[in-house]
């Protein structure tokens, strides 16, 4: 029987060390830094590098760190029916256009799903909302606001009834956009569609990895999550 491969290593042919590679990305995709920033601070720390560097790293390997982010939180949460899901949608401009940014988040702030379109019909809703539910499972409550695409969607799938809208129930899902459009205007908005899409799916399991949750703990709960974000995050395709 022939033995498995293993992966291989996506730090091949890199001079510098996977620990670098992951504080590159790390800070430019997580904080509202442009690649020229990142390459300041980095300059500080004794590490030079240049920002079209910064640039190539975050195109490379960013995807790969969220893939790995996204495979185990879903392991762990799929088959999870407590959840409450607040689905909203916020405009990007992409070159004077205007486009859809579809977000999904839960009752803590994760963001689940990011999907952009040039429409907000109901076939943009039901594509976004088929695959939040194929990668998530189904939810208790799905929070919307009065966009009549959510209600036409949910009549298709048959979750009609898990539909809950009101004039502040969605305040979660509005107030996730805001991490978003930090790095938005840091990084001068969007040329195209496509990465978009890329660095908002990205974004999303970086926030998620490193989110605190939404009700208050005391300092050393925090600290101690913080450390234990950090520590994972240094395993990531170790």
């Amino acid at each position: 029987m022939p033995r498995a491969k293993k992966p291989a290593n996506p730090f091949r042919y890199f001079h510098s060390s996977p620990e670098v590679i992951r504080l590159v990305v790390m800070m430019y995709v997580r904080f509202p830094l442009s690649l020229r920033n990142v390459e300041d601070l980095l300059s500080e720390r004794g590490i030079d590098i240049c920002h079209e560097t910064v640039r190539l790293w975050w195109n490379r390997f960013g995807p790969i760190f969220a893939s790995d982010i996204r495979r185990q939180r879903v392991s762990r949460m799929h088959g999870f029916r407590h959840w409450q899901w607040h689905l909203d949608e916020m405009y990007v401009r992409i070159n004077g256009e205007m486009v859809y940014l579809w977000r999904a988040v839960d009752h803590e702030g994760e963001v689940l799903e990011s999907y952009v379109t040039r429409t907000r019909d109901k076939a943009a809703a039901l594509r976004f909302m088929r695959k939040a539910l194929k990668r998530h499972g189904s939810p208790e409550v799905i929070t919307t606001d009065g966009l009549r695409s959510y209600k036409a969607a949910m009549s298709d799938l048959g979750n009609s009834t898990k539909q809950d809208t009101g004039r502040y129930l969605n305040n979660r899902a509005e107030n996730s956009h805001l991490p978003f459009r930090r790095r938005e205007r840091a990084m001068l908005r969007f040329r195209q569609m496509k990465s978009l899409q890329k660095f908002a799916s990205v974004h999303a399991s970086f926030h998620n990895h490193f989110n605190s949750e939404r009700h208050p703990v005391d300092r050393q709960t925090y600290k101690a999550r913080r450390s234990a974000a950090l520590a994972e995050w240094q395993n990531l395709m170790a």
